[in-house]
This record gives structure tokens, sequence and C-alpha cells, in this order.
């Protein structure tokens, strides 16, 4: 686990979710607060699975060098929300690796912003795609709602979208049509998976049911 960054995700608490659930499956867990394992390719020829939740932040050549070395030989890697999504914004590199970025979460009306984090939490949809309804991330899951940053991201065609969601179109904002972003969404690099899921802004959008499940999953299905 490698996690930290922008402390507003909570990225210790997060992660922390999640640790019983890999133990329970077998893994031994470790952990960084900084991409500096990644350099180490000897250590990274040991790992399984990279659950990563750092948002923004830096990350060194020889770090994303060996990041994606590892995961080109076949370690998985997962996150959440701009843990993963958000992360490294002074790497292209690392855009390409991942295949989507954060651009933006548009918030409430102008009016009945407050100046604190809640401005950007707003009800919306994610929508599973009936071509993934057999997928072992999203098996079984309908469409749900959240209340909580929708992301809009910018993404490329080599990833396979498993659920998306839509930006509506409301009075005060500049853009004309709807826009549908992935919400979630795998890519294979190399011999690895990766996995990522837009939700997860705060702990309880990570404790929501479907949230979880997914994540989970998703975890399991990145693994090597």
């Amino acid at each position: 686990m490698v996690r930290g960054g922008w402390e507003g995700h909570a990225p210790v608490a997060a992660t922390e979710l999640f640790v019983p659930y890999l133990e329970k499956q077998g893994f031994e867990v470790s952990r960084a607060d900084s991409p500096a394992p990644y350099a180490d390719s000897a250590f990274m020829a040991g790992i399984d699975l990279i659950v990563q939740c750092y948002t923004m932040g830096t990350i060194e050549q020889a770090e994303l060098d060996g990041l994606r070395a590892a995961i080109e030989s076949g370690t998985g890697m997962a996150g959440w929300h701009g843990g993963i999504a958000d992360s490294y914004r002074n790497s292209s590199d690392y855009l390409h690796l991942i295949g989507g970025q954060f651009a933006c979460h548009p918030g409430k009306e102008p009016a009945e912003r407050q100046g604190s984090a809640a401005d950007n939490f707003v009800p919306y949809t994610v929508n599973m795609l009936p071509e993934a309804a057999g997928h072992p991330i999203t098996e079984g899951i309908a469409d749900f709602g959240l209340v909580t940053e929708q992301y809009w991201v910018l993404t490329d065609d080599y990833i396979d979208v498993l659920a998306t969601t839509t930006q509506q179109v409301r009075p005060w904002d500049p853009w004309h049509r709807e826009v549908t972003s992935p919400a979630i969404w795998t890519r294979q690099w190399g011999s690895g998976r990766i996995f990522v899921a837009t939700p997860g802004h705060s702990l309880d959008v990570l404790e929501d049911e479907n949230v979880r499940t997914i994540i989970e999953r998703g975890l399991l299905w990145a693994s090597r």
C-alpha cells in the first residue's frame, strides 16, 4: 500500500479499511508513505498487488520506471478516486499508464455553496454497462446512487469501461451537452492489470456496500 499526498482523501484511514479483507484473502500487507518503494526493483519483484491512495504529489523518474516495470512484469495495481486517478500531475507517463485523469468535479449551484468540501457533493448515478454484467468486478451489481464528488475524467480508448457516470447540463454550467465519464475501468499493461474506481472521496463513500464490493473485487482482479 502506497498512501499519502493530499490529506483530504484520508489516505491512511482509507487504505486501512481494506487491510482486513486483503489479509483474509491471504495477502501480507506492507505500507509506505511515498512512492519510493517503486524504485526498488528487488522489492517490487515480489509484489503481487499495489494499492495506491496518493492524491497529487510527485513521482521521481526512477520510481515511475520501477512502477511501470513491475506492472509490465505482472504486478497488479488498484486504487480509487484521486488516489490513483489524480496522482503525480508532474508525470504524463503516469497518466499514460493509468489511462484516465481527473479533470474536475462540478459542484452545487453557486448560491448553495458555503466554502466547504461539501460544495462539491452532488447526487449522481453510477451506471453499470450491460456488457460488463458478467465481469467478476461488477457481476450482480445494479446501477446505484451516491452523494459525493462526481468525477469528470479525461481518458483514452485503451481502457475497458465497466461503469459510467453522466454529468448533466445545469442552468449554471458552461457546457452545452451531457458528458459521460468512466466511473470504473480496467486496463491491461504488459502482463499486469490495473483497476480504477472513481468513487471514494471519503470513508463513508468507501463504506457504501456497492463501492466497497466493487473495490474489493477490483483488488483481487488486479492482483498477479
